[in-house]
């Protein structure tokens, strides 16, 4: 049940997010589809090797954005209304926001991120 959901320790951001980050990819994907029945705290916790309070973060917070719901005595399911279009929206937007950034970084014009764009693109068609 808990396949598919990797964290590192190499990673800078703290576990909860990386778990939050994962559900949602799964949800926008449409492995996880609304009415899912998400892993216990007890069961993603000893899976992925962290504490129950960091699992119960990840799941409180995907709550409050409306991601997931808990039923008291059952367990947390993806919302019926995970929104996944807006959901989707939200994620392409923050890698978006990191393309942009690495490519601030590495000094790149507009211009030269399209052209890489449109390359990745024409090689990813070849596969």
């Amino acid at each position: 049940m808990v396949e598919g959901l990797f964290l590192s320790q190499a990673d800078s951001r703290p576990m909860y997010l990386q778990i939050m980050e994962q559900i949602k990819l799964k949800v926008v994907a449409g492995d996880w589809p609304p009415g899912f029945a998400l892993p216990s705290i007890r069961e993603l916790a000893a899976a992925t090797k962290v504490s129950v309070i960091t699992v119960k973060r990840a799941y409180r917070e995907l709550e409050s954005e409306g991601v997931v719901v808990t039923r008291q005595g059952r367990g947390s399911f993806v919302a019926e209304s995970a929104g996944q279009a807006e959901l989707r929206d939200t994620e392409l937007n923050r890698y978006l926001v990191q393309l942009l950034d690495a490519a601030d970084r590495l000094g790149l014009s507009a211009d030269e991120l399209m052209l890489c764009l449109e390359a990745a693109l024409e090689e990813r068609g070849k596969q």
